[in-house]
C-alpha cells in the first residue's frame, strides 16, 4: 500500500501543473481590468499604467506564467491585489472556518442520511421507504440559498433563537451547516438506499439467514461492509464538493472562509487569490480521491493495491 500511495502522490503533479495553466488563463481572460479596480475609479491613465506595471500585469502572458509557476515552486504564492497581503495569509486565515463548517456539515448529513438509506433499504416499498425518500428528493430539490434565507427568516428573525451571521461560537455553525449538508444527506440516502439494496439481494445474505441469524446482525455485519465500499466513495465526493462548493451558503451566511473570499476575488480580478484558491480545490479533490482509495482496503481487507 505503501508504494502504490506514493505513486499516486507523485501523479498529482501533472495534474497539478494542467490545472495551474487552465486557472491562469481562465482568470485573464475574466472580463475587468485589475489595475483599474486596484487604483479606483478616479485614476488618471498614468496611475493606472503605474499600478499595473507594479502587478506585473504589462508584461507578455507567458512571461507572466513563468514568473508565476517559479514563484509556486518556491513557496510564494504572491500578494493579494485587493489587499497588498500575502496570498497564503489570506487563504489560511479563511480556510480554517470553512473546515470546520464543512466538518460540521458532513458529521450530521453523513449520519442522518446513512441512517435514512439503511432504513429505506430495508422497509423497501413500504411507508418508511416512501417517507424517507421523499425527505431525500426535497433535500436535493430546494436551492441551498432558498434554504438559507428561510432557516434564517424562522429559526433568526421569528424565533430568534439562532444568530444569522458570524463564526464566533458553535451556535453561528448550527444553519449554515444545515443548509450546507442539506443536499449531501439527501444524496447519502439514495446511494445508500441503493447500495443496501443490491448488497441485500446478494447470495451471503439469504445463507447468513437462512443460519437463523437476527436481521440486525445480517444487516449490521454482512450488509454494512459490503454496501461501505460505493458509500465511502461518494462520501469522499460530497466531502470535496462542501469543501469548494460552499460559495453560496457564506455568502448567504457571510462566513468567513474561502468561499466568500473567492466570491470578493473574482469581484475585484484579484488574480493570485483567484489562481491560488481554485488549485487548493483542485488539490483537495485529488487529495480526498487517494485518501478514499486507501479507506477500501480498510473496508474490504480482500481489495489489493499494485
Amino acid at each position: 500500500m505503501t508504494s502504490y500511495f506514493i505513486k499516486r502522490l507523485f501523479g498529482l503533479l501533472p495534474t497539478l501543473l494542467i490545472v495551474a495553466v487552465l486557472v491562469f488563463l481562465f482568470v485573464h481572460m475574466l472580463p475587468g481590468d485589475p489595475a483599474r479596480l486596484a487604483a479606483g475609479p478616479d485614476a488618471d491613465p498614468q496611475t493606472v499604467a503605474m499600478v499595473r506595471q507594479d502587478l506585473g500585469l504589462d508584461r507578455p502572458l507567458p512571461e507572466q506564467f513563468v514568473s508565476f509557476f517559479t514563484r509556486m515552486l518556491h513557496g510564494d504564492f504572491g500578494k493579494s491585489i485587493r489587499t497588498r497581503r500575502a496570498v497564503s495569509t489570506e487563504i489560511a486565515e479563511r480556510f480554517m472556518p470553512t473546515l470546520l463548517l464543512t466538518l460540521a456539515s458532513m458529521s450530521w448529513a453523513v449520519v442522518f442520511g446513512m441512517s435514512i438509506g439503511v432504513i429505506s433499504a430495508v422497509f423497501r416499498k413500504e411507508w418508511p421507504d416512501r417517507i424517507g425518500m421523499t425527505i431525500a428528493v426535497s433535500g436535493i430539490s430546494f436551492p441551498a440559498f432558498a434554504l438559507g434565507m428561510l432557516l434564517m427568516q424562522v429559526f433568526s428573525v421569528q424565533l430568534g433563537w439562532l444568530p444569522t451571521v458570524g463564526a464566533d461560537g458553535w451556535r453561528h455553525y448550527i444553519l449554515p451547516s444545515i443548509t450546507l449538508g442539506a443536499a449531501v444527506a439527501a444524496v447519502m440516502a439514495r446511494f445508500t438506499r441503493a447500495s443496501f439494496v443490491e448488497v441485500m439481494q446478494e447470495d451471503f445474505v439469504r445463507t447468513a439467514r437462512a443460519k437463523g441469524l437476527k436481521e440486525r446482525t445480517v444487516i449490521a455485519k454482512h450488509c454494512l461492509r459490503n454496501a461501505l465500499i460505493p458509500v465511502v466513495t461518494m462520501m469522499g465526493l460530497q466531502f470535496g464538493f462542501l469543501l469548494g462548493g460552499s460559495i453560496v451558503v457564506e455568502v448567504v451566511f457571510n462566513w468567513p472562509g474561502v468561499g466568500r473570499l473567492l466570491v470578493d476575488s473574482v469581484t475585484m480580478r484579484d488574480y493570485p487569490v483567484i489562481q491560488m484558491l481554485v488549485l487548493l480545490f483542485s488539490l483537495e479533490f485529488i487529495l480526498i480521491n487517494l485518501v478514499v482509495d486507501v479507506l477500501y482496503g480498510f473496508i474490504n481487507p480482500t481489495i489489493r493495491y499494485n
